[in-house]
């Protein structure tokens, strides 16, 4: 089972957890990326994330398509991404994998994050408790220009 969402509302964590368990999977491994609230010095009030919906959603789909024939013994996986404003110690992000064993799960879930943070069209800006605000590119990103 394939569970992808982006959604303009706190991420439910439980939510993620239940659509990826499974009676012939002994391991769930779940990632959860949250605010924190310092950033190169400058601390930080909330992220605003912006999203290509359809486009990212299709991207997620392709991830997991990726996943499964990496780690065939994957069996359930939940990309969440929240859109909007995400306060400091608030989740933007749930990935979770389920497997019979943990290292796949665990495998799975690394390998997920990293896809989601070089091809998915998510877009992140930093809001400043100074006022000011930048918007950032992942390091990894496959559009970003090395120039």
């Amino acid at each position: 089972m394939i569970d992808l969402k982006i959604v303009n509302s706190e991420l439910d964590i439980g939510s993620a957890m239940n659509s990826v368990n499974s009676p012939q999977c002994g391991a769930i491994s779940i990632f959860i990326g949250t605010t924190r609230e310092h950033f190169n010095g400058n601390k930080v009030k909330t992220l605003f994330y912006e999203a290509y919906e359809s486009m990212a959603l299709n991207e997620m789909k392709s991830i997991t398509v990726l996943t499964r024939q990496k780690w065939p013994e994957v069996v359930n996986i939940a990309i969440h991404h929240r859109i909007g404003e995400v306060k400091v110690r608030e989740a933007s992000v749930v990935i979770a994998a389920s497997s019979p064993h943990r290292k796949h799960a665990q495998e799975a879930v690394s390998f997920i994050l990293e896809r989601l943070k070089t091809t998915v069209p998510i877009f992140k800006k930093e809001q400043y408790e100074d006022g000011s605000g930048v918007w950032k590119a992942n390091e990894e990103c496959a559009w970003k220009s090395n120039n």
